[in-house]
């Protein structure tokens, strides 16, 4: 029998036609299995966590069928309770499928601390940049008998004395002693 012969034998058609079938029968079983696990056209609405406790959002997101999942804590924000979800993704009002994660970011419990450089022996003008960089606050600036004028002589937070590698809470006030030119016990 001839390659010709066979392709338009009614036995090779026969063939094909069952071949089409079978395939549109299994994409037609495949894809209803889709719809059905996939809960196709089925949705969730994100609620809006912002500024709620850890505790809430993961109450509201297991009333809605979603997934609470922490990612980290960020800088302290003060307008925001402590250990509140201050980020959410996906934001609020999004339509997500049942069981999907919510990922939260929350507020720590205050400002990270930040370490004391050595200012000592710098003048006023270095360490008020340095210190403000850092996050710092410049609280009462006074002045003792030592020679070099404007320089720092100390450091002080709380009426001690801090020093260098000493950690602070950012935006805290940090008193300044410096010198007023004079020779200690000139006067």
């Amino acid at each position: 029998m001839s390659l010709l012969k066979f392709l338009t034998s009614k036995t090779f058609l026969i063939q094909i036609i069952l071949a089409i079938v079978g395939l549109v029968v299994i994409c037609f079983i495949l894809l209803k299995w889709l719809n059905v696990t996939t809960n196709h056209g089925e949705f969730e609405t994100v609620p809006d966590l912002k500024g709620k406790s850890i505790g809430v959002a993961n109450l509201e997101l297991n009333e809605n069928n979603l997934k609470l999942e922490i990612l980290d804590s960020s800088n302290f924000n003060p307008d925001y309770p402590k250990f509140s979800v201050i980020e959410q993704d996906p934001i609020a009002g999004e339509k997500v499928k049942d069981g999907r994660k919510i990922y939260v970011t929350l507020n720590p419990s205050g400002f990270r601390k930040v370490k004391i450089p050595n200012l000592k022996e710098k003048t006023f003008r270095q360490a008020k940049p340095t210190l403000e960089a850092l996050g710092f606050a410049i609280g009462t600036i006074t002045f003792t008998d030592y020679l070099g004028e404007n320089e720092v002589v100390k450091l002080m937070y709380s009426g001690k004395e801090i020093k260098e590698g000493d950690e602070l809470p950012k935006t805290s006030k940090i008193d300044l002693v410096l010198g007023n030119g004079n020779r200690p016990g000139s006067n």
